[in-house]
C-alpha cells in the first residue's frame, strides 16, 4: 500500500509574467517591508539597466545592494552579504539572479538570526548527516526573481560551499524558501545563452530523479512529469529563438513543476550527489554537472527502474526509447557539454570524485543502490 507525506513549504505565492519591477514593488507593499536589501548579479547590474529600474521602483525602501555572490555560494560571500544586510538594517531580501545568490540569502537569513558573523561559524548552523541543528527562524525574509531555472528558488535548501574543504555543505530551515517568487521571462533574456540552458537541464534532472527514484510519489510524479514536459518543448525553442518570450516562461514554470518531488520528500539520487562534487572541488557550473552526469546515471540505473525510466521517455516525446539515449541526443541538440572530458575532469579525479560523493545526501538514495566509491567510478566511466 502507498504511504508517504508531503510537507507544503512555507512560500506564499508564485507570482508570473508580470514585469520584475512592478511585482516587486507589489510583494513589498504587501508584505509592509521599509528597508530591502537587494542580493543580485553583478552582470546584470552592470550590463543592463534591469536593476536600476528595480532600485527606482523601490525608492526610498531600497537601503542596500550586494553584488558580489560568485558561483557555488562560497562561505565567504555569505558573511558579506549577511554584514550589508545589517548594515541597512535590513527586513526583506529581494535576490535578482541565479541559484548562488537566491541560495546566499537563504544562508544570509540564517546568519542573520543566529547571529552568525564570521566564515567558521558557519560550522554551528549547517546540516550535518541529513540533520540540521536548532536553528532560531529567520524574521527577515526573502522574495526572489530567478533569472536562471534550476529551481533553487523553490527550496529551503541552501547548498554553501566551504572553500578550505572544497565541499558544498547544506544550510536548512523550513522559513527560508523566498515568501514569494517572481517569474519574469523578459528579465531572462540578459542570461547568457549557455547558462540559461544548462539551468534547464538542471530541472529536467529533478524531474527525471524525482520520477526514477524508488521513494517516488503521486503528487511529485504529476508535478514532474508535466513540468518535464513543458522544458521538453520550451528549452528547444529558446535555443531556437532567444526572444520567445512564451518559451522562457514555459521553460520557468516547467522548472517550478519540476521542484515537486523534492519539495515533497522524493529524494534526489546520483547526478546529483555527483554534481555538488563536480560543483564544489573542480568548478563545473551548477547545470553543467547534469548535462554532464544525468544521461550516465540512467544507463548505470536502468537494470533496476527501467519502467520508471520509460515514463520519462514518454514525457520527453519519445515513447519506446532508452532514456540514457534520449536525455543524450537532446542535450547534444542544445549545444551543452556531455562529457567529464569536456569540462577537464578526467580519469585522475575519478577517486577523489567517488569518495567524496559517497558523503553526500543523494547517493546513498540512489534508486540503483550504490554501497562503494567503486560504483560511482563505474557511472563516471561511462561519463568520461
Amino acid at each position: 500500500m502507498l504511504r508517504g507525506r508531503v510537507v507544503f513549504g512555507a512560500m506564499d505565492e508564485v507570482v508570473f509574467g508580470d514585469p520584475a519591477a512592478d511585482a516587486i514593488v507589489a510583494q513589498t507593499e504587501r508584505l509592509g517591508a521599509k528597508s530591502v536589501l537587494l542580493m543580485v548579479s553583478g552582470t546584470l547590474k552592470r550590463q543592463t539597466d534591469e536593476i536600476d529600474k528595480i532600485r527606482k521602483a523601490l525608492g526610498a525602501r531600497c537601503a542596500g545592494l550586494f553584488d558580489a555572490m560568485p558561483a557555488h555560494t562560497p562561505r565567504e560571500a555569505v558573511i558579506a552579504a549577511a554584514d550589508a544586510a545589517r548594515a541597512a538594517s535590513a527586513d526583506l531580501i529581494v535576490t535578482v539572479g541565479g541559484g548562488s545568490i537566491t541560495d546566499g540569502a537563504k544562508a544570509v537569513q540564517l546568519c542573520l538570526a543566529n547571529d552568525i558573523r564570521s566564515v567558521a561559524a558557519i560550522d554551528d548552523i549547517r546540516v550535518v548527516k541529513g540533520v540540521a541543528p536548532p536553528l532560531r527562524p529567520p524574521a527577515v525574509r526573502q522574495i526572489s526573481v530567478p533569472t536562471t531555472i534550476a529551481g533553487g528558488e523553490f527550496s529551503a535548501i541552501a547548498g554553501v560551499t566551504n572553500t578550505q574543504t572544497r565541499v558544498k555543505e547544506a544550510l536548512s530551515h523550513r522559513l527560508t524558501i523566498p515568501r514569494a517568487v517572481i517569474l519574469d521571462p523578459a528579465i531572462t533574456v540578459h542570461t547568457p545563452e549557455w547558462l540559461f540552458l544548462s539551468t534547464g537541464i538542471r530541472a529536467v534532472d529533478h524531474c527525471v530523479e524525482g520520477i526514477c527514484s524508488r521513494e517516488a510519489q503521486p503528487y511529485g510524479d504529476a508535478q514532474a512529469l508535466h513540468g518535464l514536459s513543458m522544458l521538453a518543448r520550451g528549452l528547444p525553442r529558446v535555443k531556437a529563438d532567444p526572444t520567445d518570450l512564451a518559451a522562457r516562461l514555459d521553460c520557468q514554470v516547467g522548472t517550478w513543476l519540476s521542484t515537486g518531488p523534492l519539495a515533497s520528500g522524493v529524494p534526489m539520487g546520483a547526478s546529483h550527489g555527483i554534481g555538488y562534487v563536480l560543483g564544489a572541488a573542480f568548478g563545473v557550473p551548477h547545470g553543467v554537472t547534469s548535462c554532464v552526469m544525468l544521461p550516465a546515471v540512467m544507463r548505470w540505473n536502468r537494470v533496476e527502474n527501467s519502467e520508471r525510466q520509460a515514463l520519462v521517455a514518454s514525457a520527453m516525446g519519445h515513447p519506446g526509447k532508452d532514456l540514457g539515449d534520449v536525455l543524450d541526443d537532446f542535450i547534444r541538440g542544445l549545444g551543452l557539454p556531455r562529457s567529464l572530458k569536456e569540462v577537464r575532469v578526467g580519469p585522475e579525479h575519478f577517486d577523489e570524485i567517488a569518495g567524496q560523493s559517497m558523503r553526500t545526501p543523494w547517493v546513498p538514495r540512489n534508486p540503483r543502490r550504490i554501497d562503494s566509491p567503486a560504483q560511482v567510478r563505474e557511472i563516471l566511466v561511462l561519463a568520461a
